[in-house]
């Protein structure tokens, strides 16, 4: 098998997110981001709980014009008119209008046609002579065929999808300018899509999001066209990177329980541990701005302070999930995992982001029982240059 070369940023040394330097777990406490802003970290899983369903801690503020921009606010991701960027009525308005597309019995129906693209991306992969990049031949195609599929898109977008996602979810290494033209372009595709599907509408998400949109009324354009591009780019990117994270931590560290995988409760249980324990990327955390001084943990936080809800350390904290079960993959989680975020801006994609995780690593173990690496885990390399990260490339054989 030919595999390409891999850029000096891609071979550079990282820690396995399943393996994260996590912060100290206690109260609530002054901290110093990566670009000098200072913030207040909360790390207690009770604590991140509340400042995720509290009011008075907000994100929109965070995108303020007197502002300074903070970590992570490049790209799509710091767009005020972005679903996750929103506060109040405007959000709960682009909230009620996709929120109906993504419940768990409306997910449960489209199970037929996810497991088709599951296993068509299985029979790809297995028709390759190993050893074979699981990540180009099926962690990252499978999830773009799902939102290719549920949103109507012409499969010939593929890897244009995939350029945009790099820049839509960038750390902020990318060249602004570069950023710019992509955003641009991106943005103009999402917005000639709503056009066509109100011309034209059918079954797909966008023509829902459009008649949705319609009826709840007072939805700025800009913010259907931030949501539609945030739905195309999140919807392949995490997960994509949640399979190949995932991949790696079994393959690399668990292969006893690969066979195990090959029940789809078992896969389902894990899957919801997998998602639990490995968090997408290295960020600090969940950023929000206090409004008014408000207690938390016993630590009063100042109005206008910068908050960091620190899920990946708070989905640790042994008050919350007991220190003996932290690397058991086959029992359920005892709480609510902190992973997807919580309160309003709780993200609707769960129940889908958990099936295609499910489906893939059980059709995966079905298919292939012998699946294992085929290169050290140390010798991983990793994808990089956005707010998430996971192997660039793995090789495995069978």
């Amino acid at each position: 098998m030919s595999v390409p070369p891999l850029s000096a940023e891609e071979t550079s040394p990282r820690r396995p997110l399943h393996r994260p330097a996590l912060s100290p777990i206690g109260p609530p406490r002054p901290v110093t981001l990566s670009d000098g802003t200072q913030a207040w970290l909360v790390s207690r899983y009770d604590d991140v709980r509340q400042v995720l369903g509290d009011s008075r801690f907000g994100r929109a503020e965070l995108h303020a014009a007197e502002r300074t921009a903070l970590p992570g606010n490049a790209g799509l991701v710091g767009d005020p008119d972005l679903l996750f960027n929103q506060d109040g009525a405007g959000h709960l308005r682009l909230r009620r209008a996709l929120g109906r597309a993504f419940t768990p019995r409306t997910v449960a129906r489209w199970r037929p046609w996810v497991t088709e693209i599951v296993d068509r991306s299985l029979g790809r992969l297995t028709a390759r002579q190993p050893p074979v990049d699981v990540v180009a031949e099926f962690a990252r195609p499978l999830p773009v065929a799902v939102i290719g599929r549920l949103m109507g898109l012409d499969p010939s977008l593929d890897e244009q999808l995939r350029r945009w996602s790099e820049y839509a979810f960038t750390d902020g290494s990318h060249p602004a300018q570069d950023v710019e033209r992509e955003l641009a372009s991106f943005y103009g595709f999402g917005s000639a899509l709503l056009a066509d599907r109100r011309q034209n509408a059918g079954e797909d998400l966008v023509s829902s999001l459009v008649r949705a949109a319609d009826a709840e009324g007072g939805i700025p354009e800009g913010q259907l066209v931030a949501l539609v591009c945030g739905l195309v780019t999140g919807g392949q990117d995490s997960t994509a990177t949640m399979i190949g994270n995932s991949l790696l931590h079994l393959l690399g560290e668990r292969p006893e329980d690969w066979p195990r995988l090959a029940d789809e409760t078992a896969a389902g249980i894990a899957a919801d541990r997998l998602l639990h324990m490995i968090p997408l990327g290295d960020d600090p955390g969940s950023l929000r701005r206090a409004r008014t001084d408000t207690e938390v943990g016993g630590v009063v936080i100042p109005a206008g302070a910068v908050v960091v809800a620190d899920c990946a350390t708070a989905n640790r904290d042994p008050a919350a999930f007991p220190a003996d079960q932290a690397d058991d993959l086959f029992t359920p989680l005892p709480r609510p995992t902190l992973s997807f975020g919580g309160g309003r801006h709780y993200c609707l994609g769960v129940w889908l982001a958990r099936l295609e995780l499910t489906l893939a690593l059980n059709r995966l173990a079905v298919g292939l029982p012998r699946l294992r690496l085929a290169e050290s885990p140390e010798e991983v390399v990793w994808r990089l240059g956005g707010t998430s990260r996971s192997p660039a490339r793995l090789l495995v054989t069978w």
